[in-house]
């Protein structure tokens, strides 16, 4: 049996296939890995173990903090102005609201003047020097309409009478109360001197002769008004009275007042 068993050489290299290489190519790598790897293998062990010191951290640098917002001036300054401007408002509202009750409660109307009557006392004019002295009587009348409401008249009036801008004569009111719903006369002596220019004599003559001089009639009195039992600040009561008479030169016969226009101002 021997002689018919017969032993057939096989190639073994023939039937297997070629494998591909275990390293490319061109690398460095061995058969026993890549080396970087084998030593990062190798340090990740020894980190488990305890032998060697973990790694450190890569801490990300500190963000530095955004800086504070900063207070604008002028953010200051707009709150302060409306802050002033709403109470000056307010304020406003207020005394508009005090005064609207006032005027309700004391209902005042302005006082009423009249120049009744004027008379020349003296007139003369001094041909060298064209200097005029003259003398006026003057009866004024004024009234109080008011129910609530008193009037003091304070010392230091100036009462004058005027042709155009010269004034012919001046005199003053005497200090006195006036009380409510009251009318009161008063009768005045003015005089004076002023220098007048040709011109304005002759304009004054030829005013007489057609029977119409231009008078003004001027008061700046300084008052106290008084409301119930308050006496308020003092104020300048202002009378202007737009007259024309028939005559001025001639002192012989009364003067007759042809028109009379008077209006009332105050001035605070």
């Amino acid at each position: 049996m021997a002689d018919h068993q017969r032993i057939h050489p096989v190639d073994l290299e023939a039937g297997r296939k070629p494998s591909a290489p275990l390293v490319p190519e061109g690398s460095f790598r061995s058969d026993k890995g890549d080396p970087a790897q084998r030593a990062d293998h190798q340090q990740r062990r020894g980190y488990g173990q305890g032998h060697l010191p973990p790694p450190p951290r890569r801490v990300a640098p500190p963000v530095p903090p955004l800086p504070p917002p900063r207070r604008h001036r002028r953010g200051c300054c707009c709150r302060f102005i409306c802050c002033i401007i709403v109470t000056v408002v307010v304020l406003a509202v207020l005394a508009a609201a005090a005064v609207g009750a006032l005027y309700l409660v004391f209902d005042p109307k302005a006082p009423r003047y009249s120049v009744d009557r004027l008379s020349v006392s003296a007139f003369q004019v001094d041909p060298t020097t064209l200097t005029a002295r003259a003398g006026f009587d003057v009866t004024v009348t004024a009234t109080n309409p008011n129910a609530r409401i008193g009037i003091y008249y304070e010392p230091g009036s100036s009462l004058g009478v005027w042709y155009e801008s010269y004034r012919l004569a001046r005199g003053a009111l005497p200090a006195f109360y006036q009380g409510h719903r009251n009318t009161t006369v008063l009768a005045l002596a003015m005089g004076g001197d002023v220098q007048l220019g040709s011109a304005v004599v002759t304009a004054l003559q030829d005013a007489q002769r057609t029977g119409a001089v231009p008078l003004v009639f001027r008061a700046d009195v300084p008052v106290r008004v008084e409301l119930g039992t308050f006496k308020l600040w003092k104020v300048t009561s202002r009378v202007r009275c737009d007259l024309v008479v028939d005559r001025l030169m001639d002192v012989n016969s009364p003067i007759k007042i042809k028109a009379s226009n008077c209006k009332f101002s105050l001035k605070l």
